[in-house]
């Protein structure tokens, strides 16, 4: 005897296929590009790219930014993750409690976290860097190519 699905039951199934297929194809094994951009061009994103990020840290990432707080950094930061970024420049990933993406409140970060980062971690910041800063939300607030 054949198996019979009710009409509510394919109906119920369906939506939950879709959420499930969307999920898997999140941008995986995609390599995204920045713009080449000089340091005083506007900080919002020049290109397609990922706009959002989730709002957990790795550990790493927490334990920078605690270090860069206690050094009298901005304390809405709560995490810094560095990683190696184009052409070997430090690619810079901030996450912060900030919900608007206010200019001079941006200057003091990048200026007080490049400055932390060469004076207390002893980064070398001589060929520029990339930084990318998330607001509470994970949304993008900033994102600054300071390559020279």
């Amino acid at each position: 005897m054949p198996l019979r699905r009710s009409p509510r039951t394919a109906a119920l199934a369906l939506p939950l296929c879709a959420v499930l297929l969307t999920a898997c194809t999140g941008g995986q094994d995609q390599e995204q590009e920045r713009p080449d951009a000089r340091p005083d061009a506007p900080s919002a994103p020049a290109s397609a790219g990922p706009t959002a990020v989730s709002t957990a840290a790795p550990a790493g990432a927490k334990a920078l930014a605690e270090r860069y707080r206690e050094s009298g950094g901005d304390e809405d930061v709560y995490a810094v993750q560095r990683e190696p970024g184009p052409g070997g420049v430090p690619l810079l990933t901030v996450r912060s409690r900030a919900t608007d993406s206010d200019a001079q409140r941006f200057e003091r970060l990048k200026d007080s976290l490049a400055f932390f980062l060469v004076q207390v971690e002893g980064v070398s910041l001589e060929r520029g860097y990339l930084m990318d800063v998330f607001g509470r939300d994970g949304s993008l607030l900033h994102r600054l190519d300071a390559r020279p």
